[in-house]
């Protein structure tokens, strides 16, 4: 068992954040179970502090830190963020003081945010847990989804988005989609390669290359952001003012914004 204290780690609001779908809750106490590179790892919280990994301290180091990002000075960000002395931010991080964008895996993060298209939290992690039950703790590959067909994908609840997954494992099985490729272009010639593929629109690309290939300057923008930026800044947003960390200013927001939507997001 390994001890994480940091008061920038919030297990229960990183599982909430809408960035992963393969984080739960075990029962009534505050024990979550995380799903990631064919390995299963129980967090138990201890405080708002204080968070037990139950793995070994290899596994730990090897998987965990890298996927949690805990290497990162999340409080120095949000030191840098607050100095723009925008109120909505400043609330929006206290609400969400625990979260971090994490490290997932590419392949993975591109079949959920395709599957994420129009859809709700607990339906995308429906379809995903649907998806994995017959691999255990890991993700289908690329390979393993080629052959699937379209009315397998709809079988498990995927509707139009069926064909666009039954695209793209065809095309990275054909080498015509080529995720090492992608890890080497900057972020904006990576969106534009990814927006080359059936089903992924701007706001897709955007979720893949900030959850995927974790690069924090990218801000997407769904319906909660675009209500923030027209509600709270009058339609005028500049999120220049934040590189390189955008996307974490992102994540706050989207958190707090749904929050007050009365949705379950607990800090």
């Amino acid at each position: 068992m390994i001890e994480v204290k940091n008061a920038d780690f919030c297990i229960e609001q990183i599982a909430n954040s809408g960035q992963c779908f393969r984080i739960n809750k075990l029962g009534p106490t505050d024990v979550w179970q995380v799903v990631a590179f064919g390995k299963e790892l129980t967090i138990y919280r201890v405080d708002r502090n204080t968070s037990v990994f139950h793995c070994s301290p290899e596994e730990f180091q090897s998987i965990w830190v890298d996927y949690f990002d805990l290497q990162r000075d999340y409080g120095m960000i949000k030191d840098l963020i607050l100095t723009a002395n925008d109120p909505f931010l400043r609330d929006a991080i206290a609400y969400g003081a625990g979260l971090r964008i994490l490290r997932q895996d590419l392949w993975e993060t591109i079949v959920s945010f395709i599957i994420s298209q129009r859809n709700n939290i607990p339906r995308i992690k429906s379809t995903i847990e649907k998806l994995c039950a017959p691999y255990a703790y890991a993700f289908p590959s690329p390979h393993i989804l080629a052959r699937y067909d379209e009315k397998d994908f709809c079988n498990l609840g995927l509707g139009y988005r069926a064909r666009y997954l039954t695209d793209i494992a065809g095309s990275v099985k054909a080498g015509t989609f080529d995720m090492e490729y992608l890890k080497t272009l900057s972020t904006r010639e990576a969106i534009t390669y990814l927006k080359n593929f059936n089903g992924i629109g701007e706001k897709v690309a955007n979720c893949i290359v900030l959850y995927g290939l974790h690069r924090l300057e990218v801000f997407p923008i769904d319906t909660w952001i675009s209500r923030i930026i027209r509600n709270q800044y009058g339609g005028n947003f500049d999120i220049k003012n934040f590189s390189p960390y955008a996307g974490i200013v992102q994540q706050y927001m989207f958190f707090y914004q749904r929050s007050l939507r009365g949705q379950r997001n607990i800090p």
